[in-house]
């Protein structure tokens, strides 16, 4: 019997993911990168934020610290951001750096695959604003119907 390499083994797990199947581990990632918050900070990293209401986020991925995270993402609690950091770290979206400052500066930034995410995540982003006055019309329209 041939053996295989690690490289080669890992290619083969590759052409076998397919997240139509229900025991793929690629569903779960889907579950993940798809939550609200991660969706949200995927997109804010690296974004100046807005100036003022309706304007948007435009810029490059760069590093944030954990305050301007919390203060862009209005309505995540402390323990929904830090969980949803953790699970991107984890996965190898996200990089944390802490710094021995007084206090202690703690800095998040995207790696090469969260970057090639992060791209992605804000097209969706600009696109659920630019079309959601259709979508709540749309809304509207299918709420009055008489079927």
């Amino acid at each position: 019997m041939a053996t295989t390499t690690a490289a080669q083994q890992r290619a083969q797990s590759k052409v076998e993911y397919d997240a139509f199947l229900a025991a793929c581990p690629s569903r779960e990632l889907l579950n993940r990168i798809s939550g609200k918050w991660v969706a949200l900070i995927l997109a804010a990293l690296g974004s100046d934020g807005p100036r003022e209401p309706g304007d948007v986020c435009v810029g490059e991925p760069r590093p944030m610290r954990y305050s301007e995270l919390s203060r862009m993402l209005a309505g995540v609690s402390q323990k929904m951001l830090t969980q949803t950091l953790r699970s991107l770290e984890r996965d190898g979206l996200v990089s944390r750096a802490v710094v021995p400052t007084v206090p202690v500066t703690v800095t998040y930034e995207l790696t090469d695959l969260g970057v090639s995410l992060h791209h992605m995540v804000r097209g969706l982003k600009s696109w659920a604003e630019t079309h959601m006055d259709d979508v709540i019309a749309n809304r509207a329209t299918y709420d009055t119907r008489t079927d």
